[in-house]
């Protein structure tokens, strides 16, 4: 994994928001965010379930269906290419050849009555001009390519007769197919054993170096964030609350929601000690606490915290974070 260059990024996102429209309001799932990936990097963005994750990367891709909608003044860029100004016949030209999307659950983004074989093949030739034979014949060395033995074979077989690691495989040989410049991985492991998912892990930094592509890793994995990236995005309640290289976020991290994350990871040297949990949950996108969107589990808030939010903060090189402890280091509870 190669980190980021001295050119544009690749991928661009400035004060991207997603609004849901339903019966209990406007639903502000992703609230003003930026966020870059640059060529051949692979970039983290993690957070609990509820935070903004998916919808971010559904963003990207100008997948949001109603009643959500992207909110005007968002920009999404990629290679300086402005995606929401796109028709429709253009943006589609750009899913799953500049860029592809991997989602966490295979089976929905599969045809359960369509060969996999015939699915990889159909991608193909949704953005190439070749053959039906030579799209077969790239679906067949995609899945071998992506470790499923006897690939011609299964080529022929359903999802249904797949397990779900072998699913997961096919999924990643469909959005891989042509070649992407960036790859969206949506929680690409959360419904597989540990042993898959590392073999899944291993195969798609094996890919990425083969290819040169960017990859986006969507998860609440920080074991997976910390042995995969090279930088790290912290998201919660729909904003980015810290951003800092991978190395830097894990030994200082300087948001209390990042600090809890951490401390809840399970350490073999504490084997005996209690998990710790950050109390209370994600607040309902329809009713964003004022100030501070985390002052409510936050154990180190006082009433700045609850009247103004904060901004993004300097807390150091290439690091960022939402919190009002960056400037007022001394209000940190021991």
């Amino acid at each position: 994994m190669t980190g980021a260059t001295a050119r544009a990024p690749l991928l661009e996102l400035r004060d991207l928001a997603v609004r849901f429209t339903g019966p209990d309001g406007v639903a502000r799932a992703v609230d003003g965010i930026d966020l870059t990936v640059a060529e051949g990097e692979t970039v983290g963005l993690v957070g609990e379930s509820g935070c903004g994750k998916s919808v971010t990367t559904l963003a990207i891709l100008r997948l949001v269906e109603p009643p959500g909608h992207i909110a005007h003044g968002s920009s999404v860029r990629l290679e300086g290419r402005d995606l929401l100004a796109l028709g429709p016949k253009e943006i589609r030209a750009v899913r799953g050849n500049h860029v592809a999307l991997v989602f966490q659950d295979p089976l929905s983004a599969l045809n359960p009555v369509l060969r996999i074989g015939a699915q990889i093949a159909e991608a193909i030739r949704a953005h190439e001009s070749v053959t039906r034979s030579t799209a077969r014949w790239r679906a067949v060395e995609m899945l071998a390519a992506v470790g499923i033995p006897d690939a011609e074979r299964r080529a022929a077989a359903y999802p249904h007769q797949l397990s779900g690691g072998m699913r997961q495989r096919v999924v990643l040989a469909m959005a891989l197919a042509c070649r992407p410049k960036l790859l969206l991985a949506d929680e690409p492991t959360t419904a597989l054993d540990v042993t898959i998912q590392a073999e899944i892990l291993e195969l798609l930094d094996a890919l990425q170096r083969k290819l040169g592509m960017a990859v986006l890793l969507v998860t609440h994995n920080l074991g997976i964030v910390a042995e995969r990236t090279r930088r790290v995005y912290v998201m919660y309640a729909g904003q980015i609350v810290e951003e800092a290289s991978t190395e830097r976020l894990f030994a200082q991290p300087a948001h209390p929601y990042t600090e809890g994350l951490l401390a809840a990871i399970p350490r073999l040297e504490e084997r005996r000690a209690r998990l710790q949990a950050i109390p209370g949950q994600v607040p309902p996108a329809t009713a964003w606490p004022a100030g501070c969107r985390f002052h409510p589990r936050c154990p180190h808030a006082w009433e700045k915290c609850a009247a103004e939010e904060p901004p993004l903060l300097d807390a150091g090189a290439r690091h960022k974070a939402r919190c009002w402890l960056v400037e007022e280091p001394m209000r940190r509870k021991k």
